[in-house]
């Protein structure tokens, strides 16, 4: 939509603001015409009314008659209004790019006042991030816990040949079912109820969800919104998914889920506290879990008030504002963490897993989303994990083609002060390393074994082959993980 009317007005839209769109929509129309795409947006996207003429031109097969019988609009004295959120959704992932239509709830800009708490969210950041990360590898069944809109669902229909999909609201559930049917997705299973109760005694091969993990004063002047809210105290949402999920996976089967959790003026580590319930789990699971942004507790609390259409500066935006801090200091939080949950239940004799990191910060360029290097990375953990210490001095390795070196120097000095490797893909990580790592990266080009570019680093720096080669292999083993280095073979 941002061709239609620009990026200014598309930058404004994603603040709450539509004026500048409805702006350039007029522009337009005064220069060209009524337009199908332009009828469309001012209909669907920025909730205004247009007429049944046009709107019967911009969706001629269709029809007014068709889009009443589906419950996307609705008629009277032949003016149409959005009865949903309607909107074009395009993507790429490992099997190509695609396109969808995907139906939600009216959004507040539609609305003109704050969210109902029933409301169906669409595809925002939150979804767009756990379809980027979700791992693309073909399985049998998949579970969307939690399914929303049926994004998530949708995306996993392209890996798996069965999916399950659950909600606890009949609301998301229709609006999921009319998006499988408007995209001629046809290999998904609705269920109604909480959490993994809809799917008791089933295991499956992979697990995602965007859960309701927003941490919500329990008050009755909160709002319990159905899309954000899982009805528990704090993070003991996440905590119960994190702990329940080994009980639903397949051996070899992953889950993959967002989550917050809360960092405490006791002095407990919130991404520690997340690691403590991977070992509570009811089911022994390996885990990554990925903190990529922490806030503290204010601002925490000024994002999800504002996300639920109550604007800052009224008495009600305070009055929710007041209860948020509350609600944190009873339990003495200061601020929370969030990121992006791996968990996989090994199968009989497969490596570990136990990671657990924060990346702050921009992340590489991935077109067909992290779950790709997500996949790859646990196929060169296992890798790695299988092989000694002499077998791996034996392997032969190659650099990634999007890994560059970067040095810097003192004006004047010939040796380096600091040697990077930067990732362009991946995370987007940057290592820094001694000389012998950067030779031994700059080295493998898959035509000498680890073992043999370790001996000649070790004869030109005059140190100790065996020492060396001490120091570097866990490194090694690290940068294979990381997708920096690939062995050959």
């Amino acid at each position: 939509m941002t061709a239609l009317w620009g990026g200014t007005a598309a930058e404004a839209l994603h603040r709450g603001q539509r004026i500048p769109a409805l702006r350039a929509l007029d522009a337009d129309r005064r220069r060209s015409g009524d337009s199908a795409l332009a009828t469309l947006a001012e209909l669907f996207l920025l909730g205004r009314p247009v007429s049944s003429a046009a709107f019967g031109n911009a969706l001629p097969q269709l029809g007014v008659d068709g889009a009443l019988a589906l419950g996307l609009v609705h008629l009277a004295d032949g003016v149409v209004r959005p009865a949903v959120d309607l909107r074009p959704y395009s993507f790429v992932d490992a099997l190509g790019s695609a396109d969808w239509w995907i139906v939600s709830d009216l959004g507040e800009l539609a609305l003109g006042h704050a969210l109902p708490v029933d409301h169906v969210l669409g595809v925002g950041g939150a979804s767009l991030t756990l379809s980027g990360l979700m791992l693309q590898a073909p399985v049998e069944t998949a579970l969307d816990l939690g399914t929303g809109c049926g994004i998530q669902a949708m995306h996993a229909s392209r890996h798996a040949r069965h999916v399950v999909a659950t909600d606890i609201s009949p609301r998301a559930l229709e609006i999921a079912a009319l998006n499988f049917e408007l995209n001629g997705i046809g290999n998904v299973e609705l269920r109604l109820g909480s959490l993994f109760e809809p799917v008791a005694g089933e295991e499956f091969d992979h697990i995602v969800s965007n859960p309701p993990f927003v941490i919500t004063p329990r008050i009755d002047a909160v709002p319990e919104y159905d899309y954000r809210d899982g009805g528990l105290i704090g993070d003991a949402l996440v905590e119960t998914v994190i702990r329940s999920a080994g009980e639903h996976l397949a051996p070899g089967g992953v889950a993959q889920l967002l989550a917050n959790w809360e960092y405490r003026i006791d002095g407990r580590d919130g991404l520690a506290r997340a690691g403590d319930w991977v070992d509570g789990s009811t089911v022994a699971v390996d885990a990554w879990i990925i903190e990529r942004d922490q806030e503290d507790a204010a601002a925490y609390a000024e994002t999800w008030i504002r996300d639920g259409g109550t604007r800052s500066g009224t008495p009600e935006f305070d009055a929710l504002y007041d209860a948020w801090l509350n609600d944190f200091d009873d339990r003495g939080v200061e601020g929370v963490g969030f990121g992006y949950v791996l968990l996989r239940r090994p199968a009989a004799g497969a490596p570990t897993l136990h990671r657990l990191e924060r990346l702050h910060g921009g992340l590489g360029d991935n077109e067909a989303g992290l779950g790709v290097h997500l996949g790859a990375s646990l196929q060169a953990h296992d890798w790695q994990a299988s092989v000694d210490d002499t077998a791996l001095a034996a392997t032969r390795f190659v650099v990634a083609g999007d890994v560059t070196e970067e040095r810097h120097l003192w004006p004047g000095d010939e040796s380096p002060t600091a040697m990077l490797l930067r990732q362009g893909g991946g995370f987007g990580r940057t290592i820094q390393g001694d000389t012998a790592l950067i030779a031994f990266v700059g080295a493998s080009d898959g035509e000498l074994t680890a073992g043999a570019i370790i001996a000649a680093i070790a004869q030109l720096l005059e140190v100790d082959e065996t020492g060396l080669g001490d120091e570097l292999i866990p490194m090694i083993r690290a940068l294979v993980m990381d997708g920096f280095l690939s062995p050959v073979g």
